[in-house]
């Protein structure tokens, strides 16, 4: 929690004990019943989302006070999404896009090149996947039990290509024959028991609406009449959005895919015959695992593994579109260029994650465009860094990303973007306080 005060000569901005002091600009106090706020000065405005910082009149807090010298120039923009970029975990913050880009000026920069399938790297990135899962299931067959957590891992990784390839096949990049990507897609998801027809109805609408409030599908922002509505509800969500969120794509998947009420009439006929292929799968595989190793073998080779890819599914999608200075904006004020390019971050993880999940961290060119296929991804975002750099939301994978992810990134509200659960209900956010204790923060 900050806030900052102006004085003639300087600023004054105060830091909670869990935030490092950053140095601004000066800006202008407001007031409103029962919270102080603060205002960006419109320089800062200039590459940085207008924000405001809260603190409630009605409590107490340590806080620390540093003064430093107050600057009216627009390299001071620059400086602030440095450190605030810093505070944050990210190597980037980018300035704002003009209102007036368009997605489509945006897609004519990039290279022809880059939408170009190339059927012996998509297939070469099926057998990478396969080769990769049939070592992980070696791994854990010859493993000692302690370095089975080494062999999940791995395992869990490896299937989250699987995944990977099922969603190049979902937006039409894998193959110029639909017919084989429906096929390719449905068999590569079926170890992750996902439902890829109802996945893809979902996932379409991800990229229509990135970032829309409400009508986005992927890791809205918590609704604070949802979050008031009941304590026991209230709970599960700060446990779901704190604790629990590297796992929440299991909950996704559960409560989005199964239900036919879901979809519109026209889907609902795909939604049945991937439906029926998952529940063969698991009717035929988990039988067969269990004839074969038993129950605790189905633990180790296939749910243990599962519980890997889903990590990667929920740290990759929230990493993906979700920072305290990224909004989540109302139909009305949506901007497609502004969500597509400012509102998607692109983050590196060690290499290793990158081959076996195919570039899927190479986000802001498949956000451009989701026809570029998952190995053009690299090429296409060096286009996107020469020509919008400035622009561009980029990490590498820390611990201070996922903790202010993890401990800020909570529910929706206009000004702030995102308020903490600790914020609002200090009583209930036990959880939020041990993660804030415990995991690491640093860059």
């Amino acid at each position: 929690m900050a806030c900052r005060i102006a004085a003639p000569d300087s600023v004054f901005l105060f830091v909670g004990a869990n935030q490092r002091p950053i140095k601004t600009q000066k800006f202008a106090g407001q007031c409103s019943t029962g919270f102080n706020g603060f205002a960006w000065d419109p320089l800062l405005r200039q590459g940085t989302k207008q924000n405001k910082f809260l603190v409630h009149s009605r409590k107490s807090r340590t806080v620390q006070a540093v003064a430093v010298p107050a600057v009216s120039s627009a390299a001071d923009g620059a400086e602030y999404r440095k450190q605030l970029a810093e505070s944050y975990g990210f190597r980037q913050i980018g300035e704002d896009l003009p209102d007036d880009v368009t997605l489509k000026q945006v897609i004519d920069t990039l290279p022809k090149e880059v939408f170009e399938i190339d059927d012996a790297k998509a297939w070469k990135s099926v057998l990478t996947s396969a080769a990769s899962y049939a070592l992980g299931l070696l791994m854990i067959s010859k493993a000692p039990w302690f370095l089975l957590p080494f062999a999940w891992a791995w395992t869990g990784t490896a299937v989250t290509g699987f995944f990977v390839i099922g969603h190049d096949c979902a937006h039409k990049s894998f193959s110029k024959n639909k017919l084989v990507e429906d096929i390719v897609g449905t068999l590569a998801f079926l170890p992750l028991i996902y439902p890829y027809e109802p996945w893809r109805f979902k996932h379409d609408r991800h990229h229509a609406k990135t970032n829309m409030l409400v009508e986005d599908t992927a890791w809205l922002p918590v609704d604070k009449e949802e979050f008031d509505s009941s304590p026991l509800l209230r709970k599960a969500i700060i446990y779901g959005y704190g604790p629990f969120r590297p796992w929440m794509s299991i909950a996704h998947w559960w409560l989005a895919h199964f239900s036919l009420k879901k979809f519109r009439p026209n889907e609902v006929q795909r939604v049945k015959i991937s439906l029926a292929c998952v529940f063969a799968f698991m009717g035929i595989g988990w039988p067969l695992i269990i004839y074969k190793a038993g129950v605790v073998g189905w633990i180790k080779y296939w749910l243990m593994p599962w519980l890997g890819y889903h990590f990667w599914m929920s740290t990759f999608t929230m990493v993906h579109h979700t920072a305290p200075h990224i909004p989540f904006k109302p139909s009305e004020e949506w901007n497609a260029a502004q969500a597509q390019l400012n509102g998607t971050v692109h983050c590196d993880y060690p290499r290793w994650i990158e081959i076996l999940c195919h570039n899927i961290n190479v986000h802001i060119p498949h956000h451009i465009s989701s026809r570029i296929p998952s190995y053009n991804l690299p090429a296409a975002h060096r286009s996107i860094q020469e020509n919008w750099a400035k622009y561009l939301n980029e990490a590498t994978w820390n611990w201070r990303l996922m903790r202010t992810i993890m401990t800020v990134c909570h529910v929706y509200d206009k000004e702030q973007n995102y308020v903490p659960f600790d914020q609002l209900a200090p009583e209930d956010s036990q959880p939020v306080a041990f993660l804030k204790r415990v995991m690491p923060d640093y860059a």
